[in-house]
């Protein structure tokens, strides 16, 4: 692969531009993408002006830049999360519009919850993410904890032995504590979070299940946090079980982390997981712009 004089390779520098584009700023002018990426004007100006000629930016007169629909076409293509979508989907609909509130599946990759499909129902409660692709840590969303609790033993020990950042006063930073509530999600099958982003709202996950009984996924729903607030959760054990059985009759292959980690083989720094939406991938594209966990 061709190198500048630096060492960076023309790929690392490709990485760099894409990964700039933000879910809160996804339109940004060439000067701001030098800011971001560190490189020359001139050096990111000829490299827009290349992708903007194969499709996979677009730019308009004032010299805003955003993704472009070519790139949406490979990433949709290639996503390997599309059965997983296509086939919960119908279930996730029909749960949706019994509860007339947000309905959301996420994968667990790395040590974050990523949304990989939101719906939405007129008049549900208010969330904070923004759409497919966005991410929270595992340790701090009802999805994520599902998610961490059947997690191969490697990633729970790195996430309980590292940083545990609060997203609100009711995430749990203490290990002792998350590891307990684990266990708890394990032993009923649900993670049932009261609060734990925005006090007005309760979020509700249960795990998705492969061919091979491993859970792949986490389906979820934000409600009202009010006394009827247990009542959704029969609906969501019922929904996620469609799932799981839909998957097992379309054997599809099971979902793998992108990272591949095996367990115990991925370093976690000191400062933890971030709080950051996917840009670039599923990010920028999903069915509907819903929200949040």
């Amino acid at each position: 692969m061709a190198r500048y004089s630096n060492g960076e390779s023309v790929f690392s520098r490709l990485a760099r531009l894409l990964e700039a584009f933000e879910d809160d700023k996804p339109v940004i002018t060439v000067s701001e993408l030098s800011k971001r990426t560190g490189l020359s004007l001139p050096t990111v100006s000829r490299m827009v002006s290349e992708l903007v000629e194969r499709g996979w930016l677009q730019r308009d007169a004032d010299r805003r830049v955003w993704i472009g629909l070519r790139m949406w076409e490979l990433v949709s293509r290639a996503a390997p999360t599309r059965d997983l979508v296509r086939t919960a989907t119908p279930y996730m609909t029909e749960l949706s519009a019994r509860i007339g509130q947000n309905v959301h599946l996420s994968v667990r990759q790395g040590y974050e919850a990523m949304f990989v499909e939101l719906l939405s129902a007129p008049n549900a409660v208010p969330t904070v993410l923004s759409g497919p692709g966005a991410r929270l840590p595992l340790h701090a969303s009802a999805p994520g904890l599902v998610l961490l609790a059947y997690a191969p033993s490697g990633v729970q020990e790195a996430v309980l032995s590292g940083a545990l950042p609060a997203l609100s006063p009711r995430t749990v930073t203490d290990p002792h504590a998350l590891r307990a509530l684990l266990s708890e999600i394990r032993r009923t099958g649900a993670a049932y979070c009261p609060g734990l982003i925005d006090p007005a709202n309760t979020a509700i996950a249960v795990p998705v299940r492969s061919t091979g009984r491993e859970v792949v996924a986490a389906l979820s729903a934000i409600v009202p946090n009010t006394e009827g607030a247990r009542s959704v959760v029969p609906l969501l054990r019922t929904a996620g079980a469609q799932v799981s059985r839909a998957l097992a009759d379309r054997n599809t292959p099971k979902w793998q982390p992108e990272d591949g980690e095996s367990e115990g083989s991925e370093d976690r720094n000191s400062t933890g997981p971030s709080v950051r939406s996917l840009s670039l991938g599923l990010g920028m594209f999903g069915s509907q712009a819903a929200a949040a966990t």
